[in-house]
């Protein structure tokens, strides 16, 4: 019977002392979240799963989408190109990474093209509300050829940065949703070879 005590007086102090030790750090965090949109919890919670289970924190943080079978690079990259025209989001710029890193290496490499959209009136308003966003512009979509040679159409996971933290404000937060749901239609549309 004492020993039983001692184990269980053993295991009370311990406890107290995880209390006192992480006690403070939780309710630094739980006050944050209190103050946060109520997506930001799921929202962190789905980026953490993600990491937990693919050990990597870039594939925690992005949508992707697999291209359908016998669609070819070309095809994709004009159906992005006519999605991307037809939800009126302005592409301002594309980076014919594979082809640059095949003259550089003086051989062929796989297939990588990134492509950078912008609604500027949104951008800069996500700028005026938070400079940092600026590390966030403009949106990618990256068409890319992986080792077998299928072809994956990624973009950033936008929810952190729409419900990340303290809830945008309404008309901001209606226009970062109306870019979500443009490059979320590119990732899906031109996956499927949608023009």
């Amino acid at each position: 019977m004492g020993f039983v005590r001692n184990v269980l007086a053993l295991l009370g102090l311990i406890a107290v002392g995880l209390a006192i030790w992480v006690g403070p750090t939780l309710y630094k965090y739980k006050s944050a979240f209190d103050t946060f949109d109520p997506q930001a919890f799921t929202t962190y919670r789905k980026m953490a799963d993600q990491l937990v289970e693919t050990g990597n924190a870039a594939a925690a943080t992005v949508w992707k989408a697999k291209v359908a079978e016998g669609l070819t690079f070309e095809e994709v990259d004009e159906s992005i190109k006519n999605i991307a025209i037809e939800r009126n989001i302005r592409g301002v710029g594309e980076l014919p990474l594979g082809d640059q890193v095949s003259a550089m290496n003086g051989e062929p490499w796989r297939k990588l093209q990134i492509y950078l959209y912008c609604n500027p009136l949104t951008a800069a308003k996500m700028i005026e509300h938070d400079p940092a966003y600026a590390a966030y512009l403009p949106c990618r979509i990256s068409l890319v050829e992986d080792d077998e040679g299928q072809l994956w159409i990624y973009t950033l996971d936008m929810d952190m940065m729409i419900y990340g933290g303290k809830t945008l404000p309404d008309k901001l937060l209606k226009e970062a949703l109306e870019v979500k749901s443009i490059m979320q239609d590119i990732l899906e549309r031109a996956a499927e070879g949608d023009f």
